[in-house]
């Protein structure tokens, strides 16, 4: 079966870090480009983070110096690890995996950031 699944979701204060991962299954995961997408509550979906196979990951520019998201191949597993969480990053984030006409996406977990 063919499927992500994120875990590490939870609601933090302001200023801390939660770490996502998504264990990805049933697919050649080295050539698959990984992605995280975030959406909030009426809004539209929007990357957050990009990583290739063989480049580096790229960063929307609201979580640049704070989000990092790395890849292990050997594990097949994408993370993102998330520090100085701010209540705007508040939202329902998804795993995103694509390769040519293929494109998987995981169930979303929530974020949430409040005092």
């Amino acid at each position: 079966q063919v499927q992500l699944v994120e875990s590490g979701g939870d609601s933090v204060q302001p200023g801390k870090s939660l770490k996502l991962s998504c264990e990805a299954s049933g697919f050649i995961f080295l050539i698959y480009t990984m992605e995280w997408y975030r959406q909030v509550a009426g809004g539209q979906r929007q990357l957050v983070a990009k990583a290739p196979p063989l480049e580096k990951a790229e960063y929307n520019d609201s979580v640049k110096g704070r989000f990092t998201a790395s890849r292990d191949n050997t594990k097949r597993t994408f993370y993102l690890q998330m520090n100085d969480l701010k209540p705007e990053d508040t939202a329902v984030y998804y795993c995103h995996a694509k390769w040519r006409e293929t494109d998987v996406w995981g169930q979303g977990v929530q974020v949430t950031v409040s005092a």
